[in-house]
């Protein structure tokens, strides 16, 4: 790792150091919202953009380069070791990513085939390493999806609103859904591993659909493993848990062992850190719908953020969620320069 990653205000924001501003990346900052990245979808389908190194590389510098954020997150889909299991993935225009070999019994947890990480995911290491080359002075984030939004999609076979197939499967076949656990804890360890060997700054776990558990089951379920994926990681890259709707469990999160917690917009950020506590520095938390709005509205909105959290250390801006399709891009380069431009004078201006 180059010096001048080590002292961006990213990282050192990571590590709770001052900083002489406020960090911003924006997760999904790669995407349909781009005129860049929807010429290049216009050549390729979206599992071939991911499996094609170069192009995914081009993108995730693309997004870079436009925006002018702070670190880059290296473009691939949480569902890719998915596919690598036999689970059969697909994506549905209009529909969402579709698994045509769902999870519904003890025996289909059985059957899910193990796989060898570099063979199978290789292309996502490929694409970290070239973004590292190409961009030596950019932090780069590698990411996973967390086990149980993996075991979410694997049982619903796709989306899910109500999670109703996933919790029948946790309640009622409790060994099969903690061997399903572990086995997708495992490949994960071993797939952000990878991404670190291969060059990546920071390692990212989406628990997405985590806030539709309880407290009681997210603790007993999910945190377990949680924990043994951060533990597993170490101390050598600094990492970020995130999940939405989990404004009630974000103390239990902060146990998991990660370096900093993603915080969603349903959550006030003060508020949310104080729950945390001060040791674990966090990331968030605009609506992602406020980027439809006018820039005066953009505006108060990132205010309301940035002096909420004037004066602490280990705050990194983002979105509460990823950009939407149809967000303004104008209004996205607007955000990232209404932060990195931010100081308490220009409050209202």
């Amino acid at each position: 790792m180059t010096d001048s990653i080590k002292q961006s205000v990213f990282l050192k924001a990571l590590r709770g150091e001052k900083t002489e501003r406020t960090p911003i990346w924006l997760m999904r900052q790669a995407g349909r919202y781009q005129k860049t990245y929807r010429a290049i979808r216009q050549e390729v389908d979206f599992l071939t953009l991911c499996h094609q190194s170069d192009l995914a590389c081009q993108v995730t510098v693309d997004a870079v380069d436009q925006l002018g954020v702070d670190a880059g997150i290296i473009f691939a889909d949480i569902l890719l070791p998915l596919e690598a299991m036999g689970a059969g993935l697909s994506f549905a225009k209009g529909e969402g990513p579709v698994l045509e070999k769902p999870v519904s019994s003890p025996q289909d947890v059985a059957a899910l085939k193990s796989f060898d990480v570099a063979e199978s995911l290789g292309y996502v290491f490929e694409s970290v390493r070239l973004f590292v080359n190409a961009r030596p002075h950019t932090p780069l984030i590698g990411f996973a999806g967390a086990p149980f939004t993996l075991a979410s999609y694997l049982i619903e076979g796709g989306s899910s609103r109500n999670f109703e197939k996933t919790k029948k499967f946790m309640y009622t076949e409790p060994a099969a859904f903690a061997s399903l656990m572990d086995l997708l804890a495992q490949m994960t360890v071993a797939y952000l591993l990878g991404q670190s060997n291969a060059g990546a700054h920071c390692l990212m776990l989406f628990d997405s659909w985590v806030g539709a558990l309880s407290r009681q089951d997210f603790e007993h379920y999910v945190l377990p493993h949680s924990k043994k994926i951060f533990a597993a990681l170490g101390d050598g890259v600094p990492s970020i848990y995130f999940g939405t709707g989990c404004g009630s469990m974000l103390d239990l999160m902060a146990l998991a062992g990660s370096t900093a917690l993603g915080v969603d917009w349903r959550s006030d950020i003060k508020q949310a850190r104080a729950v945390i506590g001060p040791d674990i520095p966090v990331m968030g938390n605009l609506d992602p719908c406020v980027l439809f709005a006018d820039r005066s509205t953009i505006k108060s909105q990132t205010d309301l953020i940035m002096q909420a959290m004037q004066g602490e250390r280990g705050h990194i801006f983002n979105l509460g969620h990823g950009i939407l399709q149809h967000t303004p891009e104008d209004n996205v380069k607007y955000l990232v320069d209404t932060v990195k431009n931010w100081s308490p004078s220009k409050v209202g201006v």
